[in-house]
Protein backbone atom coordinates (compact mmCIF):
# COMPACT_ATOMS: atom_id res chain seq x y z
CA UNK A 1 0.00 0.00 0.00
CA UNK A 2 1.26 3.47 -0.82
CA UNK A 3 2.71 5.39 2.08
CA UNK A 4 2.67 9.17 2.32
CA UNK A 5 -0.23 9.02 -0.14
CA UNK A 6 -1.25 12.62 0.32
CA UNK A 7 2.26 14.04 0.35
CA UNK A 8 3.27 15.77 -2.90
CA UNK A 9 6.56 17.15 -3.99
CA UNK A 10 5.11 18.64 -7.80
CA UNK A 11 0.83 19.36 -17.56
CA UNK A 12 0.82 21.52 -20.48
CA UNK A 13 -0.32 22.85 -23.70
CA UNK A 14 2.19 23.71 -26.38
CA UNK A 15 0.87 27.15 -27.11
CA UNK A 16 -0.68 29.60 -24.73
CA UNK A 17 -4.45 29.47 -25.02
CA UNK A 18 -6.38 32.57 -24.13
CA UNK A 19 -9.66 31.59 -22.54
CA UNK A 20 -10.74 35.18 -22.04
CA UNK A 21 -9.61 38.52 -23.44
CA UNK A 22 -6.73 40.02 -21.49
CA UNK A 23 -6.41 43.73 -20.88
CA UNK A 24 -3.11 45.40 -20.20
CA UNK A 25 -3.46 46.88 -16.76
CA UNK A 26 -0.77 48.17 -14.48
CA UNK A 27 -0.68 48.94 -10.78
CA UNK A 28 -2.90 51.96 -11.42
CA UNK A 29 -5.86 49.74 -12.36
CA UNK A 30 -9.04 50.90 -10.72
CA UNK A 31 -9.73 49.28 -7.37
CA UNK A 32 -13.20 48.38 -8.59
CA UNK A 33 -11.96 46.35 -11.58
CA UNK A 34 -13.72 43.01 -11.09
CA UNK A 35 -11.30 40.69 -12.91
CA UNK A 36 -8.48 38.34 -11.98
CA UNK A 37 -6.10 36.72 -14.45
CA UNK A 38 -4.67 33.23 -13.96
CA UNK A 39 -1.67 31.80 -15.83
CA UNK A 40 -1.78 28.03 -15.40
CA UNK A 41 -0.37 24.73 -16.56
CA UNK A 42 -3.15 22.63 -18.07
CA UNK A 43 -4.90 19.65 -16.55
CA UNK A 44 -7.29 21.29 -14.11
CA UNK A 45 -9.72 22.63 -16.71
CA UNK A 46 -12.06 20.01 -18.18
CA UNK A 47 -12.24 19.01 -21.81
CA UNK A 48 -15.99 19.66 -21.71
CA UNK A 49 -16.21 22.39 -19.09
CA UNK A 50 -16.42 19.80 -16.31
CA UNK A 51 -13.04 20.20 -14.62
CA UNK A 52 -12.04 21.49 -11.20
CA UNK A 53 -11.17 24.93 -12.56
CA UNK A 54 -14.52 25.13 -14.35
CA UNK A 55 -16.42 24.58 -11.09
CA UNK A 56 -14.11 26.68 -8.91
CA UNK A 57 -14.03 29.66 -11.26
CA UNK A 58 -17.80 29.56 -11.83
CA UNK A 59 -18.56 29.41 -8.10
CA UNK A 60 -15.96 32.07 -7.31
CA UNK A 61 -17.41 34.43 -9.93
CA UNK A 62 -20.92 33.85 -8.57
CA UNK A 63 -19.82 34.47 -4.99
CA UNK A 64 -17.61 37.53 -5.59
CA UNK A 65 -18.65 39.02 -8.93
CA UNK A 66 -14.97 38.83 -9.98
CA UNK A 67 -14.49 37.43 -13.50
CA UNK A 68 -11.65 34.97 -14.00
CA UNK A 69 -9.55 35.43 -17.15
CA UNK A 70 -7.70 32.19 -17.83
CA UNK A 71 -4.49 31.61 -19.82
CA UNK A 72 -3.23 28.04 -20.22
CA UNK A 73 0.21 26.87 -21.29
CA UNK A 74 3.09 24.50 -20.61
CA UNK A 75 4.46 24.55 -17.08
CA UNK A 76 7.63 26.25 -18.22
CA UNK A 77 5.87 28.43 -20.77
CA UNK A 78 3.61 30.17 -18.27
CA UNK A 79 6.64 31.03 -16.14
CA UNK A 80 8.51 32.36 -19.16
CA UNK A 81 5.52 34.47 -20.15
CA UNK A 82 5.29 35.95 -16.65
CA UNK A 83 9.03 36.57 -16.76
CA UNK A 84 8.76 38.49 -20.05
CA UNK A 85 6.00 40.61 -18.53
CA UNK A 86 7.64 41.27 -15.18
CA UNK A 87 8.05 45.01 -15.85
CA UNK A 88 4.38 45.24 -16.81
CA UNK A 89 2.60 42.26 -15.20
CA UNK A 90 -0.56 41.07 -16.93
CA UNK A 91 -1.49 38.20 -14.58
CA UNK A 92 -2.35 37.93 -10.90
CA UNK A 93 -2.06 34.23 -10.07
CA UNK A 94 0.42 31.63 -11.35
CA UNK A 95 -0.24 27.88 -11.12
CA UNK A 96 2.44 25.49 -12.35
CA UNK A 97 4.39 22.34 -11.50
CA UNK A 98 7.82 21.71 -9.98
CA UNK A 99 10.53 22.59 -10.78
CA UNK A 100 8.96 25.58 -12.54
CA UNK A 101 7.23 26.94 -9.45
CA UNK A 102 10.63 26.97 -7.71
CA UNK A 103 12.03 28.69 -10.81
CA UNK A 104 9.35 31.37 -10.61
CA UNK A 105 10.12 31.94 -6.95
CA UNK A 106 13.85 32.06 -7.56
CA UNK A 107 13.44 34.70 -10.26
CA UNK A 108 11.42 36.93 -7.93
CA UNK A 109 8.15 36.56 -9.84
CA UNK A 110 6.09 35.66 -6.79
CA UNK A 111 4.89 37.78 -3.88
CA UNK A 112 4.65 36.45 -0.34
CA UNK A 113 1.08 35.49 0.47
CA UNK A 114 -0.37 32.71 2.62
CA UNK A 115 -3.91 31.95 1.40
CA UNK A 116 -6.57 31.22 4.00
CA UNK A 117 -6.45 27.48 4.66
CA UNK A 118 -2.85 27.09 3.55
CA UNK A 119 -1.88 26.53 7.18
CA UNK A 120 -3.45 23.08 6.70
CA UNK A 121 -0.98 22.28 3.88
CA UNK A 122 2.07 20.28 4.87
CA UNK A 123 5.22 22.36 5.29
CA UNK A 124 7.01 20.24 2.69
CA UNK A 125 4.39 21.25 0.15
CA UNK A 126 4.93 24.99 0.22
CA UNK A 127 7.77 27.45 -0.14
CA UNK A 128 9.75 28.28 2.98
CA UNK A 129 9.60 31.96 2.04
CA UNK A 130 5.80 31.92 1.67
CA UNK A 131 5.67 32.58 -2.09
CA UNK A 132 3.80 29.45 -3.24
CA UNK A 133 1.69 26.60 -1.90
CA UNK A 134 0.58 23.30 -3.44
CA UNK A 135 -3.12 23.62 -4.24
CA UNK A 136 -3.83 20.25 -5.92
CA UNK A 137 -1.72 17.19 -5.16
CA UNK A 138 -0.84 14.95 -8.06
CA UNK A 139 1.53 12.21 -9.24
CA UNK A 140 3.44 11.56 -12.45
CA UNK A 141 2.38 8.66 -14.65
CA UNK A 142 1.97 7.25 -18.14
CA UNK A 143 -1.11 6.31 -20.18
CA UNK A 144 -1.74 3.46 -22.60
CA UNK A 145 -4.54 2.40 -24.98
CA UNK A 146 -6.51 -0.33 -23.20
CA UNK A 147 -8.18 -1.51 -26.42
CA UNK A 148 -5.00 -1.97 -28.47
CA UNK A 149 -2.91 -3.28 -25.56
CA UNK A 150 -4.73 -5.96 -23.60
CA UNK A 151 -2.59 -5.20 -20.56
CA UNK A 152 -0.50 -2.22 -19.54
CA UNK A 153 3.23 -2.25 -20.17
CA UNK A 154 5.19 -2.66 -16.96
CA UNK A 155 8.77 -1.66 -17.72
CA UNK A 156 10.72 1.06 -19.50
CA UNK A 157 12.51 -1.68 -21.47
CA UNK A 158 9.25 -2.88 -23.04
CA UNK A 159 8.85 0.50 -24.72
CA UNK A 160 11.92 -0.20 -26.86
CA UNK A 161 9.99 -2.95 -28.69
CA UNK A 162 9.33 -2.35 -32.38
CA UNK A 163 5.55 -2.41 -31.91
CA UNK A 164 5.84 1.02 -30.30
CA UNK A 165 7.61 2.60 -33.28
CA UNK A 166 5.84 5.90 -34.04
CA UNK A 167 3.22 4.86 -31.48
CA UNK A 168 4.89 6.44 -28.47
CA UNK A 169 5.35 10.08 -27.55
CA UNK A 170 6.31 12.13 -24.51
CA UNK A 171 6.16 15.87 -24.02
CA UNK A 172 9.28 18.00 -24.15
CA UNK A 173 11.50 18.28 -21.05
CA UNK A 174 12.14 21.89 -20.08
CA UNK A 175 8.87 23.02 -21.68
CA UNK A 176 6.21 20.75 -20.20
CA UNK A 177 6.10 19.83 -16.54
CA UNK A 178 5.20 16.23 -17.31
CA UNK A 179 7.88 16.14 -19.99
CA UNK A 180 10.47 17.28 -17.47
CA UNK A 181 9.08 14.58 -15.18
CA UNK A 182 10.01 11.88 -17.72
CA UNK A 183 13.63 12.92 -17.34
CA UNK A 184 13.39 13.15 -13.54
CA UNK A 185 11.85 9.67 -13.24
CA UNK A 186 14.27 8.09 -15.71
CA UNK A 187 17.24 9.53 -13.80
CA UNK A 188 15.85 8.02 -10.59
CA UNK A 189 14.83 4.65 -12.00
CA UNK A 190 18.04 4.05 -13.96
CA UNK A 191 20.25 5.27 -11.15
CA UNK A 192 21.70 8.43 -12.65
CA UNK A 193 21.71 10.95 -15.47
CA UNK A 194 23.94 9.12 -17.94
CA UNK A 195 22.07 5.82 -17.66
CA UNK A 196 18.80 7.69 -18.16
CA UNK A 197 20.12 9.52 -21.21
CA UNK A 198 21.44 6.26 -22.69
CA UNK A 199 17.96 4.78 -22.37
CA UNK A 200 16.14 7.83 -23.76
CA UNK A 201 18.54 7.83 -26.71
CA UNK A 202 17.42 4.27 -27.53
CA UNK A 203 13.76 5.18 -26.96
CA UNK A 204 14.05 7.93 -29.56
CA UNK A 205 13.80 5.29 -32.29
CA UNK A 206 10.14 4.81 -31.32
CA UNK A 207 9.31 8.37 -30.30
CA UNK A 208 7.00 10.29 -32.64
CA UNK A 209 8.82 13.51 -31.79
CA UNK A 210 8.68 16.56 -29.53
CA UNK A 211 5.43 17.81 -28.06
CA UNK A 212 5.09 20.96 -25.96
CA UNK A 213 1.66 19.71 -24.89
CA UNK A 214 1.13 16.79 -22.54
CA UNK A 215 -2.61 17.45 -22.47
CA UNK A 216 -2.90 16.75 -26.21
CA UNK A 217 -1.29 13.32 -25.97
CA UNK A 218 -4.04 11.51 -24.04
CA UNK A 219 -6.68 12.03 -26.79
CA UNK A 220 -4.22 10.53 -29.29
CA UNK A 221 -3.74 7.52 -27.04
CA UNK A 222 -7.50 7.11 -26.59
CA UNK A 223 -8.00 7.14 -30.37
CA UNK A 224 -5.18 4.63 -30.96
CA UNK A 225 -2.95 7.09 -32.80
CA UNK A 226 -0.48 6.42 -29.98
CA UNK A 227 -0.17 3.35 -27.78
CA UNK A 228 1.72 5.04 -24.94
CA UNK A 229 2.37 8.59 -23.75
CA UNK A 230 3.34 10.39 -20.57
CA UNK A 231 0.93 12.30 -18.38
CA UNK A 232 -0.05 12.68 -14.75
CA UNK A 233 -2.61 10.96 -12.55
CA UNK A 234 -4.96 13.91 -11.98
CA UNK A 235 -5.18 15.01 -15.60
CA UNK A 236 -5.40 11.52 -17.07
CA UNK A 237 -7.89 10.24 -14.47
CA UNK A 238 -10.15 13.19 -15.27
CA UNK A 239 -9.70 12.62 -19.02
CA UNK A 240 -10.52 8.92 -18.72
CA UNK A 241 -14.13 9.82 -17.87
CA UNK A 242 -14.63 10.83 -21.50
CA UNK A 243 -11.83 8.71 -23.01
CA UNK A 244 -12.78 5.07 -22.36
CA UNK A 245 -9.62 3.56 -23.87
CA UNK A 246 -7.27 5.46 -21.55
CA UNK A 247 -5.40 3.49 -18.87
CA UNK A 248 -2.84 4.79 -16.35
CA UNK A 249 0.38 2.95 -15.47
CA UNK A 250 3.76 3.56 -13.83
CA UNK A 251 6.97 2.26 -15.48
CA UNK A 252 9.55 0.23 -13.60
CA UNK A 253 13.00 -0.84 -14.67
CA UNK A 254 13.30 -4.53 -15.51
CA UNK A 255 13.18 -6.45 -12.23
CA UNK A 256 12.36 -3.29 -10.26
CA UNK A 257 9.26 -1.75 -8.69
CA UNK A 258 6.84 0.67 -10.31
CA UNK A 259 7.67 4.17 -9.13
CA UNK A 260 6.30 7.68 -9.25
CA UNK A 261 6.75 10.97 -7.50
CA UNK A 262 4.49 13.78 -6.41
CA UNK A 263 3.92 16.47 -9.01
CA UNK A 264 1.48 18.97 -7.50
CA UNK A 265 -0.05 22.05 -9.00
CA UNK A 266 1.39 24.88 -6.92
CA UNK A 267 -0.12 28.36 -6.79
CA UNK A 268 1.29 31.77 -6.00
CA UNK A 269 0.44 35.45 -6.24
CA UNK A 270 2.48 37.26 -8.88
CA UNK A 271 4.63 40.20 -7.81
CA UNK A 272 3.08 43.58 -8.64
CA UNK A 273 -0.06 41.84 -9.87
CA UNK A 274 -2.46 44.32 -11.52
CA UNK A 275 -5.35 42.98 -9.42
CA UNK A 276 -3.52 41.58 -6.43
CA UNK A 277 -6.48 41.83 -4.02
CA UNK A 278 -8.64 39.85 -6.44
CA UNK A 279 -5.77 37.38 -6.81
CA UNK A 280 -5.68 36.92 -3.03
CA UNK A 281 -9.43 36.34 -2.95
CA UNK A 282 -9.19 33.68 -5.64
CA UNK A 283 -6.33 31.92 -3.86
CA UNK A 284 -8.30 32.01 -0.60
CA UNK A 285 -11.26 30.43 -2.39
CA UNK A 286 -9.13 27.71 -4.04
CA UNK A 287 -7.74 26.68 -0.66
CA UNK A 288 -11.16 26.71 1.03
CA UNK A 289 -12.63 23.42 2.25
CA UNK A 290 -15.40 23.40 -0.36
CA UNK A 291 -12.99 23.74 -3.30
CA UNK A 292 -10.53 21.32 -1.75
CA UNK A 293 -13.21 18.65 -1.28
CA UNK A 294 -14.01 19.03 -4.98
CA UNK A 295 -10.40 18.26 -5.99
CA UNK A 296 -11.02 14.50 -6.11
CA UNK A 297 -14.79 14.57 -6.62
CA UNK A 298 -14.56 16.78 -9.73
CA UNK A 299 -10.90 17.14 -10.65
CA UNK A 300 -9.64 13.60 -10.11
CA UNK A 301 -6.77 14.84 -7.96
CA UNK A 302 -5.75 14.90 -4.33
CA UNK A 303 -6.56 17.67 -1.87
CA UNK A 304 -3.56 19.68 -0.72
CA UNK A 305 -5.08 20.21 2.73
CA UNK A 306 -4.28 17.56 5.32
CA UNK A 307 -7.59 18.17 7.09
CA UNK A 308 -9.68 17.33 4.01
CA UNK A 309 -10.23 13.57 3.89
CA UNK A 310 -11.95 12.69 0.63
CA UNK A 311 -14.20 9.60 0.59
CA UNK A 312 -15.90 10.01 -2.77
CA UNK A 313 -15.78 7.33 -5.47
CA UNK A 314 -12.92 9.05 -7.29
CA UNK A 315 -10.84 9.22 -4.12
CA UNK A 316 -11.35 5.48 -3.55
CA UNK A 317 -10.42 4.66 -7.17
CA UNK A 318 -7.32 6.85 -6.97
CA UNK A 319 -6.18 5.12 -3.79
CA UNK A 320 -6.53 1.76 -5.52
CA UNK A 321 -4.65 3.02 -8.59
CA UNK A 322 -1.70 4.08 -6.44
CA UNK A 323 -1.62 0.85 -4.42
CA UNK A 324 1.81 -0.77 -4.52
CA UNK A 325 3.49 2.10 -6.35
CA UNK A 326 6.69 3.33 -4.71
CA UNK A 327 6.78 7.11 -4.25
CA UNK A 328 10.20 8.74 -4.25
CA UNK A 329 11.12 12.33 -3.47
CA UNK A 330 13.18 14.19 -6.10
CA UNK A 331 15.81 16.69 -5.05
CA UNK A 332 13.94 19.72 -6.40
CA UNK A 333 16.67 22.14 -5.30
CA UNK A 334 19.19 20.24 -7.43
CA UNK A 335 16.77 19.97 -10.35
CA UNK A 336 15.97 23.68 -10.19
CA UNK A 337 19.68 24.52 -10.12
CA UNK A 338 20.70 22.16 -12.92
CA UNK A 339 17.53 21.96 -15.02
CA UNK A 340 18.95 23.72 -18.06
CA UNK A 341 22.03 21.50 -18.18
CA UNK A 342 19.87 18.39 -17.79
CA UNK A 343 17.63 19.54 -20.64
CA UNK A 344 20.65 20.41 -22.81
CA UNK A 345 22.10 16.94 -22.19
CA UNK A 346 18.74 15.38 -23.09
CA UNK A 347 18.62 17.37 -26.32
CA UNK A 348 22.14 16.26 -27.19
CA UNK A 349 21.44 12.59 -26.41
CA UNK A 350 18.19 12.48 -28.40
CA UNK A 351 19.17 14.95 -31.18
CA UNK A 352 16.07 16.97 -30.26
Amino acid sequence: MLTNFAKPIAAVLGSLVLAGSLTACGDSAAAGDKTVTVYSADGLKGENGDGWYDRVFKDFEKQTGIKVEYVEGGSGEVVQRALRERTNPQADVLVTLPPFIQQAGGKGLLAKYAPQGSDQVSGADKAEDGTWTSVVNNYFGFVYNKQELKQAPTTWEELLDGKYKEKLQYSTPGVAGDGTAVLVKAMHDFGGKQAALDYLKKLQANNVGPSASTGKLAPKVDKGELLVANGDVQMNFAQSKSMPNLGIWFPATQGGRATTFALPYAAGLLNKAPHSENGKKLLDYMFGQTAQRQVSEIGGGFSARTDVKATDANAIALTKLMDGVEVFEPDWADIDKNLQSYVDDWKSATNS
